[in-house]
């Protein structure tokens, strides 16, 4: 996966922004307000994605390619570099369900996280990480 994939992949998420809050060279999808992936334009070899703690500790142990992110609690957020042996495929689940969990468990209040949930649901977005062999 290359920046420009991963740029196409989050915004084609419904109501996903991309935005520059840190500094200019580091971009970060929101859905809501908040933040689900993040990548550095000065070295897109990777991004940081959130993730279900077991899930994070779970990849991290069986993909060399994904650790604890830097400068993330390493504990809900995971690191992906693109060079190694996961496909786009694999990149983009990781990216669905950080996408996924924070829709269903950061976003307030209550109505809009229903109304988004809702979008989500019409678009027929589903989390199939699951499936992602961990």
């Amino acid at each position: 996966m290359d920046i420009v994939a991963f740029r196409e992949f989050c915004l084609a998420l419904p109501e996903v922004e991309e935005t520059l809050p840190f500094d200019d060279v580091t971009l970060v999808y929101k859905v809501a307000g908040r933040m689900f992936a993040v990548i550095g334009l000065d070295e897109p070899t990777g991004c940081t994605v959130k993730c279900d703690p077991e899930r994070a500790v779970a990849l991290r142990d069986r993909y060399p390619e994904i650790t604890g992110a830097f400068h993330f609690n390493k504990r809900h957020w995971n690191r992906i570099d693109f060079g190694g042996s996961l496909s786009d495929r694999q990149i983009e689940q990781e990216i669905r369900h950080s996408y996924l969990l924070v829709a269903r468990l950061n976003v307030v209040p209550k109505a809009r996280r229903e109304a988004l949930l809702a979008a989500i649901a019409d678009e027929g977005i589903a989390d199939d990480s699951e499936r992602f062999d961990v």
